[in-house]
């Protein structure tokens, strides 16, 4: 749909004030369709985010705003408790003319929208430590807001997503079929994964077992899925909720410290610049453990290391399945991208296998 059917049609099934000044294609995200609305009149000026939902990843798209719409009341509720202001502190969802929270356009697709929030920026990078650590308080605020949140009632908007133990399953399958005659030049890495299924399968037990409580959780915690304010440099915001589902604190931990604390890119082809730096793990799991404010129960932040080299082995995994089914799943930018992809995070692995007794110390001296 282009941008003036788009300008005609969608921002009229909206409750959008009169006055429509501006509608431009916004942010960085590779899956959904997101555009900044700007609205005029009387010299007042308002902005929002529109957004058409990808439901080729997103299947059960009503399933999925169910979600948004029980976990941003929850968080309005909270903040409203604390003093908070809710229009900068979470989404803040605009109804459709039909009151629904979506609006879906003649095409069959899928629409939501924002209030925009003033005043802050969600960066791709890192500028500095503090961004890192403004990051991991925000997580683990939104973790404490949500901490008695009844996790089962949300759905899963992608089913078995850290299910690693599940993901051990489909690679081995892959291996099997070796559709694409790839298996024989990857042995190294496709015997580096079956030598770690105690690791695919151990957070999952845990799981099964009570050992570890299933909490509401985000599972996209990078960087730029936090609106640092303009002025404070304080995490304001957790935005990006399509993903937010039922799951484990400590994969959420770990794949912030997967993409956050590596010191190479996550496709580094020279293996010599990959390691997780000690330094950031620490400031990561420090600005975490105080926004969770004690909401994590021991047996959590004992696992916080598992947590990381758990989602690390499990991306690497992916990739390499990816790999071995012809690249149908990540988009490449090369040749081979997805094998050194898998090779970057099995290296970043293998490092934070060595450095476990760290990590552990790390964790025990911030409790």
């Amino acid at each position: 749909m282009d941008i003036d059917r788009i300008k005609s049609e969608v921002t009229a099934g909206f409750e959008f004030p009169e006055g429509l000044t501006e509608l431009i294609p916004y942010g960085s995200g590779h899956i959904n369709d997101t555009y900044r609305v700007t609205f005029e009149k009387d010299q007042k000026v308002q902005r929002f985010i529109l957004q058409r939902m990808n439901t080729n990843i997103f299947r059960e798209p009503e399933a999925l705003m169910e979600n948004i719409i029980g976990v941003t009341s929850w968080l309005k509720k909270k903040i409203i408790e604390n003093g908070g202001d809710v229009s900068r502190e979470t989404l803040n969802l605009v109804p459709a003319k039909d009151k629904k929270m979506y609006f879906v356009d003649s095409e069959g697709g899928y629409w939501r929208a924002y209030l925009f929030i003033e005043g802050a920026t969600s960066y791709d990078q890192v500028k500095n430590k503090n961004d890192f650590y403004e990051s991991a308080v925000s997580f683990g605020h939104f973790q404490r807001l949500l901490a008695d949140y009844p996790a089962q009632t949300l759905h899963e908007t992608i089913p078995d997503f850290h299910n690693t133990a599940d993901r051990m399953e489909k690679f081995k399958a892959a291996v099997r079929a070796d559709n694409c005659g790839r298996a024989a030049e990857v042995q190294e890495e496709i015997q580096f994964v079956l030598e770690r299924e105690d690791l695919a399968n151990l957070l999952c037990s845990m799981q099964k077992e009570g050992r570890l409580p299933l909490r509401v959780t985000h599972n996209d915690t990078k960087l730029n899925n936090i609106m640092i304010d303009d002025v404070t440099g304080k995490g304001i915001c957790v935005i990006d909720l399509d993903t937010v589902m039922p799951g484990l604190s400590v994969n959420d931990f770990g794949d912030s410290i997967r993409f956050g604390a590596s010191t190479a890119a996550e496709d580094e082809r020279d293996l010599s610049k990959v390691s997780c730096s000690m330094e950031l793990f620490e400031i990561y799991a420090r600005g975490l453990l105080e926004g969770c404010a004690g909401k994590l129960t021991d047996a959590e932040v004992e696992m916080l290391p598992e947590g990381a080299m758990t989602m690390t082995f499990e991306c690497g995994m992916r990739f390499l399945t990816d790999y071995l089914e012809g690249d149908t799943y990540f988009k490449i930018h090369r040749e081979k991208h997805n094998l050194d992809r898998c090779r970057t995070q099995f290296k970043l692995v293998k490092d934070m296998e060595e450095k476990l007794p760290e990590m552990k110390k790390i964790i025990a001296g911030l409790c």
